[in-house]
C-alpha cells in the first residue's frame, strides 16, 4: 500500500487518510475520493491531501478484517460485517469463553498491521455480548499477512462453551453460632450466581458438620444431581478434614485440595460417580468474585477441571480484598474466609 501526501489533482481514486473539514465540505477517513470530491476541494482551496492507494495483492482493511475473524471463530460465536476495518466477535449463547493466549499471542506476533483483542479466558459470557475483536490498522494490507495470521493460528478457534441445565444440589453444614439466616443468603447467592447457566437447586441440605453426617446428606443427593456442592460451616485446612473425610468415604476421589487464587484459596475439587464435587471456601458466600466462581463457571459448561487446571490459575490469581476481611491479608486474614 502506497501511502503520504499528494497533489489534489492525483487524489482521486485515493483513499483519504484524515477526516477533512473546510467550511461546508466534511470528507470522513476511509473515504475513497471521486471526482466530485476533488472538485468540491479544488474549489475550497484545498491543494494538497494524505491518501492510501492499494498496490496489487493488496485487500482492504474490511476484506482482511472478516477473513481473520473467519477463519478463528469457533462454536457459539458469530462474526459482525466489518467496519472500518474492525470485525468484532459476539457470544450466540451464555457460557464460558475459551480463547487460548497462545492463539491469540500468535496472531499478534504475525505482523503489527493485524490484531486480535479478546475478553480474559475462561470468562464468563452471556449471549450477545462482544468476546473479541480483529482490527486491521492501515487501510489495506498485503493478502500474504492474513494467510500468514491465519496460518499461526495453527487451526485453533475461539469458542464459547455452553452453559448445561445442570442439576445442583447444595449440602450446608451447621455448627453452633452459624446462624440459619447466613446459610440463607449463601444459597440465594448460589443461585445468582447459577441462573446465567440456567442450573436450578434441586436439592438443599442441612447437617452437623460432621464426617458421618455429612456423607449421609451426600448419599442422599448424589443420584439425582449433577453437581454437589458442599459450604461448610468451618473451612477445609487438610484432606483429612470433614467435607473431604466425607466425600471420599461416600467412594468419591479428591481431585485437588487448595487453589493459587485469592480469595478462593480453600476449595476443594472431587469426584463423586463421575460427576463433579466442590467444597467452597468460605469466600463463596459472598457475590463479590472470588476463586470458586471460576471453578464452578467451568463445571456448569462441562469443561473438564483437572488439578492441573487449578494450578494454572496463578497468573492473575490475586484479586480484590472482599469486604467480608475484617483485616487485609498483609495483616493476617482470618482462615474461615479463604
Amino acid at each position: 500500500m502506497k501511502f503520504g501526501p499528494v497533489p489534489l489533482d492525483e487524489a482521486e481514486g485515493g483513499i483519504l487518510a484524515h477526516t477533512v473539514r473546510h467550511e461546508k465540505i466534511v470528507l470522513k477517513k476511509g473515504a475513497v475520493l471521486s471526482a466530485d470530491h476533488v472538485a468540491a476541494l479544488r474549489a475550497a482551496g484545498v491543494e494538497t491531501l494524505v491518501v492510501a492507494r492499494m498496490e496489487y495483492g493488496d485487500v482492504t482493511e474490511d476484506e482482511a478484517a472478516a477473513e481473520v475473524a473467519r477463519e478463528i471463530t469457533g462454536d457459539n460465536i458469530r462474526v459482525e460485517d466489518a467496519f472500518t476495518g474492525r470485525a468484532n466477535l459476539y457470544a450466540t449463547c451464555n457460557g464460558v469463553l475459551v480463547a487460548e493466549a497462545s492463539l491469540v499471542d500468535a496472531i499478534n506476533e504475525v505482523d503489527e498491521q493485524i490484531t486480535l483483542a479478546t475478553l480474559p479466558p475462561w470468562r464468563s459470557v452471556v449471549e450477545g455480548e462482544m468476546v473479541g475483536t480483529v482490527k486491521v490498522i492501515p487501510f489495506a494490507v498485503p493478502a500474504g499477512t492474513v494467510t500468514l495470521a491465519i496460518g499461526a493460528a495453527a487451526g485453533a478457534r475461539l469458542r464459547v462453551e455452553r452453559y448445561r441445565p445442570m442439576r445442583i444440589g447444595v449440602i450446608s453444614t451447621v455448627l453452633p453460632g452459624l446462624k440459619p439466616s447466613t446459610i440463607d443468603k449463601t444459597l440465594r447467592v448460589m443461585r445468582e450466581r447459577i441462573a446465567p447457566a440456567g442450573a436450578s437447586i434441586v436439592a438443599d441440605l442441612r447437617c452437623p458438620h460432621e464426617t458421618q453426617a455429612l456423607r449421609a446428606a451426600i448419599e442422599e443427593v448424589r443420584a439425582t444431581c449433577d453437581l454437589i456442592v458442599v459450604f461448610g460451616a468451618s473451612a477445609i485446612t487438610d484432606r483429612r478434614d470433614v467435607i473431604p473425610s466425607a466425600l471420599t468415604d461416600a467412594g468419591g476421589r479428591i481431585e485437588q485440595f487448595g487453589m493459587p487464587v485469592d480469595p478462593g484459596n480453600l476449595l476443594l475439587i472431587g469426584d463423586l460417580d463421575g460427576k463433579p464435587f466442590l467444597g467452597a471456601p468460605g469466600c463463596a458466600r459472598s457475590p463479590k468474585e472470588n476463586g470458586f466462581d471460576w471453578v464452578l463457571q467451568r463445571m456448569l459448561a462441562e469443561v473438564p477441571v483437572s488439578r492441573h487446571t487449578i494450578r494454572r490459575m496463578g497468573s492473575g490469581g490475586l484479586l480484590m480484598e472482599i469486604v467480608s476481611r475484617p483485616q487485609p491479608r498483609t495483616g493476617g486474614a482470618p482462615h474461615d474466609d479463604d
